[in-house]
């Protein structure tokens, strides 16, 4: 397993600085394919007919079912994932127009299914996803697009990773205090301080390498806000698989379970340094 993923990150993380390098259509269609693929894994979990929705599961299956047997509404769930990034092209305004186009959407055509006792679920389900996945996703496109977003987006990205590594191996190494022990019992406290270190250690030493000119005490909030966001990022997806009854939500990233559960922080720290560029820093 530890193998795996570190195989996996030294195939991965060169790509993903590569695509942010490049930007612009590649780097949309990148994120539109990744987070398509997450909804799919979310969908896959979380459908109310079939995944084991109990939070005292006694045994978790390994991975969820598969990406492709799923119904309908979770392939237009994945469809608004895309265009949600596509919007994001426009900017803000555009995603949260968007979103609420296909809440209503959703809305009509599961009033013209006219299945009262499968609508709500399936309202919140396909509504929860996208918000999760999709709203939050599309904020990759948006820091991308601002001033140094090139620059900002390895700040989210990168910094988040520094963080989770380090939260892994000091946990597995030194973790024994539980802090979520129904939620995520392999998080620890020795775990959740390394990942808070490292991820304020790494927004600085990022900002430094590429060259963002940004006031130094304007930076410790986000230095500070960003491991710990990342903490509720991670134990929020295992909150959703342990409700789910599942390990991982696919095994498409060896070592690492599915792209969900590699997104999961990045889906929280992406939107902080997004609104603390165009609060703060603009």
């Amino acid at each position: 397993m530890l193998l795996q993923r570190v195989l996996s990150a030294a195939v991965g993380i060169p790509v993903i600085v590569v695509v942010i390098l490049i930007g612009a259509v590649p780097y949309a269609l990148a994120v539109a394919i990744i987070l398509a693929l997450g909804i799919l894994e979310f969908y896959a979990a979380t459908d109310p007919e079939t995944s084991a929705i109990s939070p005292t599961h006694p045994r978790l299956r390994r991975a969820a079912p598969s990406l492709l047997g799923q119904r309908m509404p979770a392939f237009a769930g994945c469809g608004g994932v895309v265009l949600l990034v596509a919007a994001a092209y426009g900017g803000l305004d555009e995603v949260t127009g968007a979103l609420a186009g296909l809440i209503a959407g959703i809305f009509l055509v599961l009033i013209l299914r006219r299945d009262i006792q499968a609508g709500l679920g399936d309202w919140l389900w396909i509504v929860g996803g996208l918000a999760y996945v999709g709203f939050l996703g599309a904020h990759l496109v948006l820091l991308r697009d601002l001033d140094d977003g090139r620059d900002w987006v390895f700040v989210a990205v990168i910094a988040t990773f520094v963080a989770d590594t380090a939260a892994y191996f000091v946990g597995r190494a030194l973790g024994r205090r539980q802090i979520a022990p129904v939620v995520s019992p392999g998080k620890t406290a020795e775990g959740a301080i390394a990942e808070m270190v490292a991820g304020f250690v790494a927004v600085f030493a990022i900002v430094w390498a590429t060259g963002l000119d940004v006031d130094e005490l304007k930076l410790v909030p986000l230095a500070l806000l960003l491991p710990a966001v990342a903490i509720v990022g991670d134990l929020g997806e295992s909150l959703i698989k342990r409700g789910a009854g599942v390990k991982d939500t696919s095994d498409l990233v060896p070592g690492h379970g599915g792209f969900l559960d590699r997104l999961d922080s990045i889906l929280f720290t992406t939107p902080l340094v997004y609104y603390f560029v165009i609060w703060v820093v603009l």
